[in-house]
Order: C-alpha cells, then sequence, then structure tokens
C-alpha cells in the first residue's frame, strides 16, 4: 500500500516565520550550496523563503527530503544540536537567517511552543514516512514509492532531474537495479520518460513487479 506524506502544519508555519522575519537576515544562495546550522559561532534557524532546498544526511550525503514552500528549519537543531544534517540549495535560492538562542526567546514570549511542537511532530512524521518508502523494502516498493512521489512533482522541478538521479540521491540503490526496474516499466507502459531520464507520466504501477 502507498504511504501518504504527513500534512504540513502551514498554520504554525506561518506564525512562527512571522515572529522571526523581523529578527532575520535575508541570504541569497547560489546552487548546490551547503548550508550549515551555524554562523560565526553561534546556532541558527533558517527560514526558507524561495527556489528549492534539500535536507541531507551529514554523514553520507544522503538525500532525505527536498522543500519547494516556504518552510522553517533548526527547530530540532536549537533543541539539540547534534548536526546530524545539512541543508542544501538546489537552485538558487533565498533564506533568511535567525540566531537560536533568540528565535527561542520570543518564541517563549509569544508562547508559540504549541505551534513549535507541530513543525517538530511534523518532521518526525516525514522521517517515518521515508523510513517506510525505503527501509527493508524490495528493490521495485523503492523505485515505485519514489515514482509515484516524482510524479507529483511540477513538471518544472522533474526537467531539472533525471529519474536515476532523483532516486539514487534518496536511496541506496544501485544504478544497475534501477535502471533495469525503469526499463521494463516503460516496456510495460506503466511510465513513460523523454530522452535523458526525465519523467512524464507514470501509470498505476502493480504492487509487485
Amino acid at each position: 500500500m502507498h504511504i501518504l506524506p504527513p500534512v504540513r502544519p502551514e498554520q504554525s508555519i506561518a506564525r512562527l516565520t512571522a515572529i522571526l522575519e523581523p529578527i532575520a537576515e535575508k541570504v541569497k544562495v547560489i546552487p548546490r550550496k551547503r548550508i550549515t546550522w551555524t554562523y560565526k559561532g553561534r546556532q541558527q534557524m533558517y527560514l526558507f523563503v524561495e527556489g528549492e532546498l534539500s535536507m541531507l544526511r551529514a554523514s553520507d550525503g544522503l538525500l532525505l527530503v527536498t522543500v519547494y514552500e516556504p518552510h522553517l528549519f533548526g527547530i530540532a537543531e536549537m533543541i539539540q544540536p547534534t548536526q546530524g544534517h545539512i541543508l542544501r540549495a538546489e537552485t538558487e535560492s533565498i533564506i533568511l537567517r535567525a540566531e537560536a538562542d533568540r528565535a527561542a526567546e520570543l518564541f517563549r514570549e509569544q508562547g508559540v511552543w504549541e505551534d513549535v511542537a507541530a513543525l517538530l511532530s511534523y518532521h518526525t512524521a516525514y522521517l517515518i514516512y521515508r523510513d517506510a518508502q525505503v527501509v527493508q523494502q524490495r528493490t521495485y516498493s523503492v523505485i515505485r514509492n519514489h515514482l509515484q512521489e516524482m510524479i507529483l512533482l511540477s513538471e518544472e522541478a522533474r526537467m531539472r532531474t533525471t529519474i536515476l538521479d532523483y532516486i539514487q540521491d534518496r536511496t541506496l540503490l544501485s544504478r544497475s537495479s534501477i535502471l533495469n526496474v525503469l526499463s521494463a516499466l516503460r516496456q510495460g507502459n506503466y511510465i513513460d520518460f523523454k530522452r535523458g531520464g526525465y519523467l512524464i507520466s507514470v501509470g498505476h504501477l502493480p504492487e509487485s513487479f
């Protein structure tokens, strides 16, 4: 069964963002630039405003999630600065940077820790959702899940990355295993992609293949 991703807490994100915007510094980030959680030795929070931003596992660069809508990063790191993840801009992007200590003070003053908890819960639920997509799944199931995820992206986003790169960035599957499944699905008219491997359409994919 295809598991749906958790629902973004839009109102909580909007309230937290409104509180942080007045103290945040605007930063333009070039494509492929990696962003760490500290700046001048101080823990930071980041308001993603525009572009395309990914979160990577610091240990091996595995891509965990890519966001295209305004979002707030650094809540968990503000409380537990483990440095287990880093951010990377995929396109030219705009972020707002705010000191985590000052952000925590404002959250206490404004009484918005319920919104903080909602966002933390969303991030935790998303990691559980992602694990369900890849951990202890058969190769076909992992590829199927990512094709269903990828087709929900805008055409512009899909034309910026090949199916192979999209899946390899997010999993530990080999190039050959991915290509074999994609070839079989295309021959069965389950998917269609243009020259170079850019996804055009996905039909009803079988549960097993």
